[in-house]
């Protein structure tokens, strides 16, 4: 697969991509699925075009979470809040708002500059145990220590989380979140793993991971953002709720600790991609127009697999401007701003962002009221209309009134 991120300019299309092995192990020892082929992260990251703060509903998700971190905190002027890939301050903001000092770490250059435009102080560099070290040495000590969906794209998880062992403060807590290996092979997205995302996570993997470098998992939170995600809260002193029992219980009921059940994983995900290209082909031989919605990392793995091309996507909507005017990776299709989608009205519109479903059917609704229907892929793929919700398409105000 070529790199996720790594978005093509239009004048470089005729210039070959890099591709890398996209192969998955699961460990017998610690339970924990991988990749085996690991990119350079200086490969993947210093240019990294991902904008936390374009996606509503992660910018709501991260302000309830402040929110909730100090009340519960109880964090105020002389308390130190540090974030780990903090990407543009998005999170962080929450925290500056309220008047507490607050650190973000993230080695990308556009978001990190973005964080620091916005007055979150960002140190452009990559989170190890040496970084943690000077850190501490300078006086700067966690109370509380953020690092969202960052777990899962370090090469080297030991020294990442020997490294919040070392920044956390004696009684400070550390949250991570990171998504749900359950949720992926049960719900099929198989389009989250690529090179960024090197570790896959049950319960049961991540407990052993923090235990390792003398971190408790004391608590958890199930949130279905990123198509389902577990919020870790760590300290030093052991203080396990019933939810982590629980949890790690079901981990072992369910099979997340032994191969069986990672099995048929890739025919059933074989399956669901036959599925899904022979409907956008019978759609294309009806002579419907197709474009897709997402630039997402997740888009590229999904469209590349499945053999989805530009001869049957016509251009792909994505409301960041650093995507905007530039080629997906392998396949060359065009990314636009999502005005296109109602300029040119498309028969159907193939969500590859289909883990914020809701938002982009609420800011596209009237490309629905004209008739227009969506294609969410997974974990089937299911066609969405505006009787799907309950009313009938705007047909008197449609500009392609043959649609069905």
């Amino acid at each position: 697969m070529p790199l996720t991120d790594a978005y093509v300019q239009p004048e470089r299309a005729h210039e070959p991509e890099a591709r890398y092995p996209l192969d998955v192990a699961f460990c017998a020892k610690c339970s924990l699925v991988q990749i085996l082929h690991s990119v350079p992260p200086e490969q993947i990251f210093l240019e990294y075009s991902y904008y936390s703060s374009v996606s509503r509903t992660l910018l709501e998700h991260s302000r309830f979470h402040a929110q909730e971190v100090i009340a519960r905190r109880g964090l105020g002027p002389d308390s130190l809040v540090v974030e780990v890939a903090s990407n543009d301050g998005y999170l962080l903001q929450n925290f500056a708002k309220a008047g507490i000092p607050v650190l973000g770490i993230d080695p990308a250059v556009g978001p990190a500059r973005a964080a620091e435009a916005i007055g979150i102080p960002t140190l452009q560099e990559f989170f190890t145990s040496e970084l943690a070290t000077r850190l501490r040495s300078e006086g700067k000590q966690a109370d509380v220590l953020l690092a969202n969906n960052v777990l899962a794209h370090v090469p080297d998880p030991n020294d990442f989380v020997a490294g919040m062992s070392i920044i956390l403060r004696e009684d400070g807590i550390a949250e991570v979140e990171a998504p749900y290996m359950k949720d992926l092979i049960d719900d099929l997205q198989f389009d989250t793993i690529y090179h960024e995302h090197l570790s896959y996570f049950s319960v049961t993997a991540a407990k052993l991971l923090f235990e390792r470098h003398g971190l408790s998992l004391n608590d958890l939170r199930h949130f279905p953002i990123h198509g389902g995600t577990f919020r870790f809260t760590l300290g030093r002193n052991v203080d396990v709720s019933d939810a982590v029992r629980a949890l790690l219980i079901e981990d072992h009921a369910a099979g997340l600790t032994g191969f069986e059940y990672f099995r048929d994983f890739g025919r059933r995900v074989t399956r669901l991609q036959k599925q899904l290209r022979n409907l956008l082909l019978e759609l294309k031989a009806a002579g419907k127009r197709i474009a897709a919605y997402g630039a997402a990392a997740k888009g590229t793995i999904l469209l590349n697999s499945s053999g989805v091309g530009p001869d049957v996507i016509d251009f792909v909507a994505d409301r960041s401007p650093y995507k905007q005017g530039k080629l997906m990776p392998g396949l060359r299709i065009a990314i636009s701003p999502p005005e296109r989608i109602m300029e040119e009205m498309p028969d159907y519109v193939l969500l590859l962002a289909w883990n914020v479903k809701d938002e982009i059917i609420k800011q596209e609704s009237a490309y629905l009221e004209r008739g227009g229907r969506f294609i969410v892929p997974i974990p089937r793929p299911v066609v969405l209309g505006m009787e799907s919700l309950g009313r009938a398409p705007n047909r008197a105000a449609s500009v392609r009134p043959e649609m069905t």
